[in-house]
């Protein structure tokens, strides 16, 4: 059993990309978030609102998740000494049910898409003594994901622009709290979703917070239906510019940024490497970009290959 005062995530490297800077002339910081022991982001958030849960007596807690987020949970569960129970929906990945359970926690699987699963966890809480982590939508959960920004800055780093995958937003929430912690109240935010998973970009069209009737596509990582009403605030008071892509060309930055840089992502970590992979002309004006890669783990070889070579993509 972990310490429960020490943070169970680790500093990850904050690398410049030569394959990047010779594509796109400009210097492109990767902060490598995939390198984090659940191969996510996920335990910075995750980790402080659990070890707080832990601080105020719980000994058990309770997740709801597409994938990553319950990876996470279970593994603050081992590390901690506690028992998790994680939710999930049938579209979820078996790597990360596999995952989930290789560190012991219990897996329920309810509902076919997040915003279901969440739902029956939710239910679950009214009959048992259990923290409930949700896998985007606490402060706390934000305060651990802008510890991302504190490294970058320790490096002397200062982009002039951020991009970052949403999914419910959780991670562009840490990567603004962050930003705002440090008086970088000017750098843009470019927040990157798939066509069928564009719930942010909705709501930011909209002038309101949007629920997407249905979600779909590859990138299940960022199958939420609604952001975190806390992102849809911060876009009244940063500048953010909602970018969306196709499920190809999140598979293409997947292929490509496994060739360079050898590592290999799930599609909701190329989303936003394929806006730097594209040249996207919204980031044409800037020297500097710091891409969050923000891993996952519901990818394999086999996976990738079948979908490079998919003709309906």
């Amino acid at each position: 059993m972990t310490n429960s005062n020490r943070p169970l995530h680790v500093v990850t490297p904050t690398i410049q990309s030569m394959p990047l800077q010779k594509l796109t002339g400009q210097s492109i910081f990767l902060k490598m978030e995939c390198y984090q022991p659940v191969g996510s982001f996920k335990i910075r958030g995750l980790g402080r609102l659990a070890q707080h849960y832990i601080t105020q007596g719980y000994t058990q807690l309770v997740s709801s998740s597409g994938g990553n987020a319950g990876v996470a949970a279970a593994y603050i569960g081992w590390r901690l000494g506690v028992k998790v129970k994680v939710f999930l929906p049938t579209t979820s990945n078996v790597l990360f049910v596999d995952a989930i359970k290789r560190y012991g926690a219990e897996v329920v699987v309810a509902g076919d898409v997040w915003d279901e699963a969440n739902a029956a966890a939710m239910r679950s809480l009214e009959s048992e003594s259990a923290g409930f982590i949700p896998p985007f939508d606490h402060p706390l959960i934000w305060a651990g994901h802008s510890t991302l920004i504190d490294e970058v800055a320790a490096q002397g780093i200062r982009p002039e622009a951020v991009v970052v995958a949403v999914g419910g937003g959780g991670l562009a929430c840490g990567v603004l709290t962050g930003l705002h912690n440090y008086g970088w109240n000017d750098i843009p935010v470019f927040t990157v979703e798939t066509e069928g998973t564009a719930s942010f970009k909705a709501s930011v069209d909209a002038g309101e917070l949007v629920t997407l009737p249905k979600v779909s596509g590859i990138a299940t990582s960022l199958a939420a239906k609604r952001v975190a009403k806390r992102l849809f605030d911060f876009s009244k008071e940063h500048k953010i510019i909602p970018l969306v892509i196709s499920d190809k060309d999140t598979v293409a930055a997947c292929h490509s940024f496994l060739n360079d840089h050898h590592v290999l992502l799930e599609p909701a970590s190329g989303a936003s490497l394929s806006v730097i992979y594209q040249k996207h002309s919204a980031l044409s004006e800037f020297k500097s970009i710091l891409v969050v890669v923000c891993g996952g783990i519901g990818m394999s070889l086999e996976k990738l290959s079948e979908l490079i070579h998919d003709g309906r993509l």
